[in-house]
């Protein structure tokens, strides 16, 4: 049995194509240990995230371990939130010294789209143990109003 990833939101007819590129990337990575930006280009990284809505707030938990509250960055943008920020690599060790290297560095980034609409002058953000949680108001017209029912 395989587990696979629940991806609710997500629209993108390439996702398998990118979610094997992954794949055969991190394959490479253990093989052939931390690689070298090639050519210019930069590795990324994404930090996996939960989304959960409870009455009053929608919640997105992000797993972002090892960074200080000021490598983060978070913004809202219309029904789009925004998490980038970087872990530092590790300049103690030369790369020739490690046996073995499984923990992203680097630059990471992810815009979220919002699945129902928030009061974006609300939202909460906390760090703790590793793990981002923000928490977004929902936008009043979508809360549940309880309506009484009158007797004739």
């Amino acid at each position: 049995m395989a587990l696979v990833r629940f991806r609710p939101f997500s629209d993108d007819p390439f996702r398998e194509v990118t979610d094997m590129q992954g794949q055969m990337n991190r394959l490479f990575d253990n093989l052939l240990g931390r690689p070298s930006p090639i050519a210019g280009m930069e590795r990324m990284w994404a930090p996996p995230v939960d989304v959960y809505e409870t009455k009053d707030e929608l919640v997105i938990a992000a797993e972002v371990p090892g960074l200080n509250q000021k490598d983060i960055h978070l913004s809202i943008t219309g029904d789009m939130l925004t998490l980038k920020g970087e872990r530092a690599w590790n300049p103690e060790m030369e790369q020739g010294n490690y046996y073995r290297n499984e923990r992203w560095s680097g630059r990471f980034e992810r815009t979220l789209p919002l699945p129902i609409p928030v009061q974006a002058a609300k939202v909460k953000a906390t760090y703790r143990d590793g793990v981002l949680t923000v928490t977004l108001p929902k936008a009043d017209e979508i809360k549940p109003k309880e309506i009484k029912i009158d007797l004739l």
